[in-house]
């Protein structure tokens, strides 16, 4: 049966909980790499990047920006504190091509600020590529 199969995935940003559903599979955007997450794994704590959390739900697929943050996944309950947290639908396309533009015209001198460039870069490529949908 699915149920027995299924997780319960919480994901919360500072401001609001964006999402609490069950799940049967989450593929987590660590720092390092992706995570698959199943029920009944064992317990896990991971830094997160900048990337798309993917869920499989009994209700269909989900995916959602996260960046940065924890993942822990602990008696079957995932949960994904993220500083930003957004859904296709919520991606302002026009906004993101101007951030990823900006920044990739911003000349860093320092390795903070190569660093920070690349940060924005990343997180409007990745939510350029989440409202495309790829």
């Amino acid at each position: 049966m699915v149920a027995d199969k299924t997780f319960t995935c919480t994901v919360l940003t500072p401001e609001r909980r964006v999402l609490e559903t069950a799940a049967t599979f989450a593929a987590v955007p660590a720092f390092d790499g992706e995570v698959g997450i199943m029920h009944d794994r064992a317990p896990l704590l991971c830094r997160l990047g900048v990337g798309i959390l993917r869920l499989d739900t009994p209700q269909g697929a989900q995916r959602i920006f996260v960046d940065a943050g924890f993942a822990e996944m602990l008696d079957n309950k995932l949960t994904v504190l993220t500083e930003q947290a957004a859904f296709a639908k919520d991606v302002d396309v026009e906004a993101e091509r101007a951030a990823e533009a900006a920044a990739r015209s911003r000349h860093a001198k320092t390795p903070e600020e190569q660093a920070a460039r690349q940060h924005e870069m990343t997180r409007a490529a990745t939510k350029l590529k989440l409202a495309a949908g790829s």
